[in-house]
């Protein structure tokens, strides 16, 4: 069975542990757990950004970050957009639509958040997912993490 939850006290801790994965495999050089500690975990408890967790057969498989952007918060290079902020699959987990079905979940979440179109700045080797999953490359470049955006320009009718 696949279950898709938002994070909680009771599953934060299976969150850590994927997200340390996550930072793992990017072979980042951050302090995950400051990272989470300081910046991730406050954010999602003061509702400026969600996360939801993949669930599969009992097992936590992957997790999905998104926000709308907003002048409240740090990062909103897109006002009023949805953004995908990181999304992972394990590695056990991956080429079998559970990205895709993170994916359509936060879609559908920040559409009821009232965001009509979203973004990502995808991780190297990911634009072929994205696009896969209807997203375009925008002629928009962010120097900060070194690609371009891929732009989803409505949110309407997601299924």
């Amino acid at each position: 069975m696949i279950k898709i939850t938002p994070l909680t006290d009771t599953n934060v801790s299976h969150f850590n542990k994927m997200f340390n994965d996550y930072y793992s495999e990017l072979d980042c050089d951050e302090d995950v757990c400051h990272l989470l500690d300081e910046y991730v975990i406050p954010d999602i408890k003061a509702g400026l950004i969600f996360a939801d967790l993949l669930e599969v057969d009992g097992v936590f498989a992957g997790f999905v970050i998104y926000q709308r952007d907003d002048i409240d918060n740090e990062w909103c290079p897109m006002e009023g957009w949805g953004d995908i902020r990181e999304i992972y699959v394990s590695p056990e987990h991956r080429k079998k639509g559970f990205g895709k079905c993170l994916l359509l979940a936060a879609e559908k979440k920040l559409c009821e958040l009232g965001a009509e179109k979203a973004y990502v700045l995808p991780a190297q080797n990911t634009e072929n997912f994205f696009t896969s999953c209807g997203y375009k490359k925008a002629n928009l470049y962010n120097e900060e993490l070194d690609c371009f955006v891929y732009e989803k320009t409505s949110l309407k009718n997601i299924e």
